[in-house]
């Protein structure tokens, strides 16, 4: 069997790809002072209000133990809080604060900036058939 160059694997691929996004979004979240996953939650809580731990770890893909060691922080800056669910006192929610929302929408637009950049690297077509594929492949 014949040896691949890096560039001939799927995998390789999509690791480049992503190394690339990632660092041009932490990039510019970095003037913000909040790391990619912070953004993510805060994006996550602003969409749906009440979301539990569990909910909100698989939604921002982190394992729940850095979960709550990132919702600490966010919390002691004043852009979360805490509630304990009315149907379940186990359970908690998160809410975004008027803060965190306020902070989000800066945010927001350099992510957006973002995703114009790379929108602009593919035509119309290219880019529902790319979106498309990744999360085939993801799911």
């Amino acid at each position: 069997m014949q040896k691949k160059a890096l560039d001939g694997y799927i995998s390789y691929a999509l690791a480049t790809a992503h190394r690339s996004v990632d660092m041009s979004i932490k990039a510019r979240l970095k003037k913000h002072g909040v790391q990619l996953e912070a953004w993510r939650i805060m994006e996550c809580l602003n969409a749906e209000n009440h979301l539990t731990m569990g909910a909100l770890a698989k939604a921002v893909l982190i394992n729940p133990p850095t979960l709550s060691k990132l919702v600490d922080r966010m919390v002691s800056d004043g852009l979360v809080h805490r509630l304990i669910a009315v149907s379940d006192h186990r359970q908690i929610n998160l809410l975004l604060t008027d803060l965190g929302r306020h902070r989000m929408l800066k945010i927001r637009k350099d992510v957006e900036d973002q995703d114009e950049v790379l929108i602009g690297k593919l035509d119309g077509r290219e880019q529902s058939v790319l979106i498309d594929l990744l999360f085939k492949l993801s799911n």
